[in-house]
C-alpha cells in the first residue's frame, strides 16, 4: 500500500499568493520516489494555532500516514512550526531532526539554526522541513529511505523488535 502523505506549507507570503510554493512541490516530487502519494496539501500562514489545528485534523482523520511540513523552522518570531508540532505530537522522534540537521551541515553551517522537529500522533508521522526548496531537498533526502519503514512500524505491519534470547550451552 502506498504511503498516504500530506504536505503543509507554512508561509505568510505563499498563503497571500505573493510567492510560489516550490518547497511543497519538491516534497511531493521526492516522496513519489518512495511510493508515497500526496493526498492532501495546503498553504497556511505562520500562525501557531492554525498550523496545530491542521496537523491535528489531518493526523486524526486516519487518512494519512505521513505529514511533511515546510517552513517556519527558523529563528524569526514568526517561525512557530516546531512549537505547533510539539503541541500536537504524542511521541517525539528526535533522531529524524538530528539526521536532517547533520545532512544540512554538510552544505551550510546555517543548518544548525534549523529547529525542525519530528514526532508521531496516533499512527501518523509528522516531519518539519525548512522553507527553502534547497533545504527541503537536502533535509528530506537525508531521511527519505527511513520513511517507508517508519510508516510500516506505525501501521503495525512490522513484527516484534525484541532481540532473540540467547541460549547458553
Amino acid at each position: 500500500m502506498p504511503i498516504r502523505a500530506g504536505v503543509l506549507t507554512i508561509s505568510d507570503k505563499a498563503s497571500r499568493g505573493e510567492r510560489a510554493d516550490t518547497s511543497g512541490t519538491a516534497i511531493a516530487e521526492l516522496l513519489s520516489t518512495i511510493d508515497a502519494a500526496v493526498q492532501r496539501s495546503e498553504v497556511v500562514p505562520d500562525e501557531r494555532e492554525r498550523i496545530a489545528a491542521t496537523l491535528r485534523s489531518w493526523a486524526d482523520s486516519d487518512e494519512l500516514d505521513l505529514i511533511v511540513t515546510t517552513g517556519g523552522t527558523g529563528l524569526s518570531s514568526r517561525d512557530v512550526t516546531p512549537e505547533a508540532t510539539a503541541e500536537v505530537i504524542e511521541r517525539p522522534v528526535p533522531g529524524l531532526g538530528e539526521l536532517m540537521r547533520s545532512a544540512g551541515l554538510k552544505h551550510t553551517p546555517m543548518a544548525a539554526l534549523s529547529r525542525g522537529a519530528a514526532g508521531v500522533r496516533g499512527r501518523c508521522l509528522i516531519l518539519n522541513l525548512p522553507g527553502s526548496e534547497k533545504g527541503v531537498r537536502q533535509n528530506l533526502s537525508a531521511v527519505l529511505d527511513l520513511l517507508p519503514h517508519a510508516v510500516e512500524l506505525l501501521r503495525g505491519a512490522v513484527g516484534d523488535h525484541t532481540a532473540p534470547s540467547r541460549t547458553t550451552g
